[in-house]
This record gives structure tokens, sequence and C-alpha cells, in this order.
């Protein structure tokens, strides 16, 4: 059985105008379906362990409803504190959003010695909506940044304008904007449209609509992982998922 650590945001409060922050719930809960009807083991860790906060609960949604019902939701209340954990255990990590992660993810070294080393042993890494600000600030062991060349997609500058999300006030930068200072090549359709990119084994998405399509990929590539070339000569894939 393949395992992939879900990573979670432990801040709960964001920008000036102290914002509530914490996981997009949808987002954690379309890909935990997603990779338990697959087949796939789902472990939760977060920066502080424990209840990480969440925001964007909508009992409207069935996946989010029935989430907050599961087994799945009561061990997410009981995460592991990153620190604690042994990556070489997992198959894959998967990052999902909300704005928390822009706050303490970006620089965390935890998160980036996790990042370099998935990376590097060529296991599968996820991420959505702004969940790529994981993977910011990650220099490999080669010294080279992770971003640099890679097609990576994330939460656009137009999304955080349409949603309000102000510099400062809201989000300390615009994560689209970082993403590409870093040396991605950065990818995405019109705002709040599906849209998943992979670029080896890094797979991302663009918005919380993305999030099944970015588990999807996942799936694909842990059930595949052990006949890839290295992961450094895999192609780049790129689409709308529906």
């Amino acid at each position: 059985m393949k395992h992939v650590l879900f990573i979670v945001t432990s801040t709960s409060i964001t920008g000036s105008g102290r914002h509530m922050a914490g996981y997009e719930f949808s987002e954690i809960a379309d890909p935990y379906f997603e990779f338990i009807a697959n087949g796939i083991a789902v472990d939760f860790a977060s920066i502080l362990g424990g209840t990480p906060p969440y925001v964007g609960y909508n009992p409207e949604h069935n996946n989010s409803r029935h989430f907050k019902e599961s087994a799945g939701f009561k061990r997410l209340n009981f995460s592991h504190k990153l620190s604690n954990i042994d990556i070489a255990a997992y198959d894959g990590v998967f990052f999902p959003g909300g704005l928390g992660l822009m706050t303490d993810m970006v620089n965390d070294l935890t998160v980036k010695e996790v990042v370099r080393n998935t990376y590097e042993t060529g296991k599968v890494i996820g991420a959505v909506c702004h969940g790529p600000t994981a993977l910011l600030n990650c220099i490999l062991s080669n010294g080279k940044n992770l971003l640099h060349g890679k097609t990576i997609n994330a939460f656009t500058s137009e999304e955080e304008k349409l949603d309000n999300h102000l510099l400062d006030e809201v989000i300390p930068f615009m994560l689209e904007d970082e993403l590409k200072r870093q040396g991605a090549v950065f990818e995405h359709t019109s705002p709040f449209a599906p849209y998943v990119v992979n670029d080896g084994m890094i797979v991302t998405g663009q918005n919380p609509a993305s999030a099944v399509g970015v588990a999807s990929r996942m799936i694909e590539l842990l059930y595949v992982m052990d006949e890839l070339l290295p992961h450094n000569h895999l192609p780049v894939f790129s689409a709308p998922f529906r």
C-alpha cells in the first residue's frame, strides 16, 4: 500500500488586517476521499501538531460534510508535528492550500527539508492553490532552487485580486509573482477553473476546484513510480481537470 502525508498549516490569522486563516476545508476533504478510494493511505502532519485551523467549511459540499464526520477528520485533529515525522515512511506528500501557508511554510526549515528529501528521492509532491508556497525557498543538495525551470501553477494574482486578498492586509506576497521570481515557469487557466500541471513528480493545481485533479494525477504517479524514469526526466503534463 502507498502512503501519502498531508502537510497542513497551523496559522489561524493572516495579514495586518488579522484575517482568519488555516487550511481550506475542501482542499483536504476532496483529495482525502480521492486517495482512499484508490487504496492510498493518508496521514496528517502540521507545523505545530494537534488541531490545525480551517476556513471555508460548507456543509452543502458533500465531501466536506462527509469528511467532517469521518475518522480522517478525527485523525487530522490529532495531527503529528511535522518535525517528528520520518518522511522516508511516505511515498508522497501533499500540501493543501489556505492562506496560513503563506506565513508558516514559506521559510520553515523542516518544510524545506521535507520537500528537498521527497524530491531528491524521486517521490511525489503535490500542492494546490496556496499550497505551492511550500515549494518556495527550497535549495537542493546541488545548490539550485527546486523551482528553477519547473512548470508550476498555483492561485493566480488575478484570483487573489478577485477574492480581495490585498497585499499586506491579507497576504504577505503574491504567490504567482514569487514562484516566477524563483525561476518557475508559471502556467494557468481562467480564474477559478480547474487546472493541473505536473512537471516530473511535482503536481500542482491552481485553486480549490483543482484539488481532486491534483490527487488524481498524484495517484497515477504513485502507482507507476517504480517503473518511471528518474523524476528529472519525466515529461511536463498540464490540462484542465473535469
